[in-house]
């Protein structure tokens, strides 16, 4: 797997509005049901439903979105004027089995 910017992953995990978008990412049927112009399941989430679930502006809840794709931790796609966001979960298995190792003790 090509090895993603680790300072971009960590910034990305380093907001809890952006780690909270990867907790509603992991069901988006459950969270964002209302979604009515692509199933949230099969296509993703919404950037603008995102926005309005936090309170943001659409600007605002964009450039959460692409730190986290910079990370790798999401893709985001373009349907006709909406972005759909879902989780990437390869990239984020990637990272965490990073983290692990590089916080292993290692006996001298």
């Amino acid at each position: 797997m090509d090895m993603t910017n680790r300072d971009d992953q960590v910034k990305a995990l380093a907001n809890e509005t952006r780690m909270e978008v990867l907790r509603l990412l992991t069901d988006p049927a459950q969270h964002f049901s209302h979604q009515e112009s692509a199933d949230p399941a099969d296509t993703g989430v919404c950037v603008q439903l995102l926005a309005e679930h936090f309170h943001v502006s659409q600007p605002t809840m964009s450039r959460h979105i692409e730190l986290l794709r910079r990370a790798g931790f999401i893709n985001a796609k373009r349907q006709q004027k909406w972005t759909y966001c879902s989780r990437n979960e390869r990239a984020l298995a990637n990272y965490f089995d990073w983290l692990r190792s590089s916080l292993s003790i290692v006996d001298a």
